[in-house]
């Protein structure tokens, strides 16, 4: 295996694992935002417009990674490794 698919293999990795981390920093980003906002300014919607931006972030994080994913399996859908064949021929898509 070459240098190149290594280090792309490990950084494949590293963004699925740092999926589940990147999605409770958002969500606690938010969340002490909106603590903030609500203590210096004493509106209490200020808190949870803050929850609903870490949400937002959160989803957002989500969705990148599914692009990303959809992105590289887009790349190999046609690599022979990954088709199902049976009595030698390649089988149609149902």
């Amino acid at each position: 295996m070459s240098k190149d698919k290594k280090i792309k293999k490990i950084i494949s990795g590293v963004y699925d694992l740092s999926l589940g981390i990147s999605i409770v920093v958002a969500i606690v980003l938010g969340v002490g935002v909106g603590y903030i906002l609500k203590k210096w300014l004493g509106l209490e919607w200020l808190f949870w417009l803050g929850v609903f931006w870490g949400i937002g972030g959160a989803l957002l994080n989500i969705k990148k990674a599914y692009n990303r994913t959809k992105k590289e399996l887009e790349t190999i859908k046609d690599d022979i490794k990954y088709s199902y064949y049976q009595d030698g021929e390649k089988k149609k898509d149902v």
